[in-house]
């Protein structure tokens, strides 16, 4: 099937694009030793996992289900971490994680014999206070108030028999120049007890392989600890594993005019790419320029009957029309996964692009996927 003849609204994820990822990632892991393994929660495609498998370590999650679909469909390291752990799922949990991250020390205390015996990994997510993003406090971990991880005022050294690494995660969609800052913090406050660890997690927020990223300082960075502490070195990217490598196609269903030209897609910002209004971001879009950049400017929307439901404004060389395709970058990643069915909106069909260029695509939503959610 070529590309033009995908139905709309689809996902398409590019296996060519997928796999030069991995390559760059498992570069890595070869100049350093460390270990990279797929933050599932960014992207969880399972059609992709053989291919991933190939290149990386495993998988992490975020909870019970994630955990399930790695060590289900990837079968290779399997890592979890939860703000806090539900005590009819932790047992199923210790049974297939390799190493298990808490939260706090009661979270710690309560489980952590049940995974020593299971002969799991077990750590302990620390939180260095380092907030190293500029907006976005919505994806900060370190900003006032959060809920991720134990400061420096709470560490209980004491606690620490059986943890055998520690776990930070404070960045998002950052360089490494962002992951240095926060290294010097991590060893400010927590640099007396790492020679006491077997491992080190850096967490996932890295755009590895982003163009514009700085790989000598990731790798300066994963030596350090590996020289300075003896330390088993693990990251776990999401978004740099399918960064860039995917679409979502959409069509122009009619156009509309209210002191601003507004055009009506098959697909919706709330229901399918709802990072659109959270973060919030405009998403790139093919053949396609600033608002008054190009002749033609438009309000691109949803079909939903929410007002805000607003991808963002365009402009194109020619008019649209009714029937137009349009194609949507950078959406393999957070889209897919967080995709909902909102005012009955259907499910976007999913694609995958060949390294031939063919097209087929591999899940279609209808009715019943709709229906199933609820009672």
């Amino acid at each position: 099937m070529r590309f033009d003849e995908l139905p709309t609204p689809c996902y398409v994820v590019d296996e060519a694009l997928i796999e030069k990822n991995l390559k760059i990632l498992s570069g890595v892991m070869q100049r350093t030793g460390a270990k990279i393994v797929l933050a599932q929660k960014a992207f969880s495609m399972t059609t992709f996992y053989p291919l991933i498998g190939e290149y990386l370590s495993g998988t992490t999650a975020s909870g019970l289900f994630e955990a399930r679909l790695g060590y289900e469909e990837m079968g290779k390291e399997t890592h979890v971490f939860a703000p806090a752990y539900r005590e009819d799922e932790i047992d199923e949990i210790v049974s297939i994680c390799d190493h298990i991250v808490f939260n706090s020390f009661s979270q710690l205390e309560k489980y952590k014999d049940k995974a020593l015996r299971a002969g799991r990994k077990v750590g302990l997510r620390i939180n260095p206070e380092c907030s190293t993003q500029v907006g976005h406090e919505i994806y900060d971990p370190c900003s006032p108030g959060s809920r991720f991880g134990v400061k420096r005022e709470d560490f209980r050294p004491d606690l620490l028999d059986g943890v055998s690494g520690l776990h930070f995660h404070t960045l998002c969609q950052q360089n490494s120049d962002d992951l240095e800052t926060t290294l010097r913090a991590v060893e400010e406050k927590f640099g007396e007890w790492l020679p006491r660890m077997e491992w080190i997690n850096f967490g996932g927020g890295h755009h590895i392989t982003r163009d514009d990223y700085d790989l000598a300082t990731l790798e300066a960075c994963i030596k350090r600890m590996q020289d300075r502490y003896g330390l088993e070195v693990y990251l776990e990217p999401g978004e740099a594993v399918a960064l860039n490598a995917g679409y979502l196609v959409a069509s122009v269903l009619d156009l509309h005019k209210n002191g601003i030209d507004i055009a009506i897609l098959d697909t919706s910002a709330t229901c399918h790419m709802p990072d659109v209004l959270e973060m919030p971001y405009r998403p790139p879009l093919a053949e396609s320029g600033e608002p008054g950049e190009k002749p033609f400017t438009y309000r691109l929307t949803g079909q939903t009957c929410l007002t805000g439901d607003v991808i963002g404004d365009y402009s194109f060389d020619q008019p649209l029309k009714a029937g137009d395709r349009l194609v949507f970058g950078d959406m393999a990643i957070y889209s897919m996964v967080k995709t909902n069915t909102f005012n009955g909106m259907a499910l976007p069909a999913i694609a995958v692009q060949g390294k031939d260029g063919d097209c087929r695509v591999v899940r279609e939503f209808g009715y019943q996927d709709f229906k199933m959610r609820l009672a």
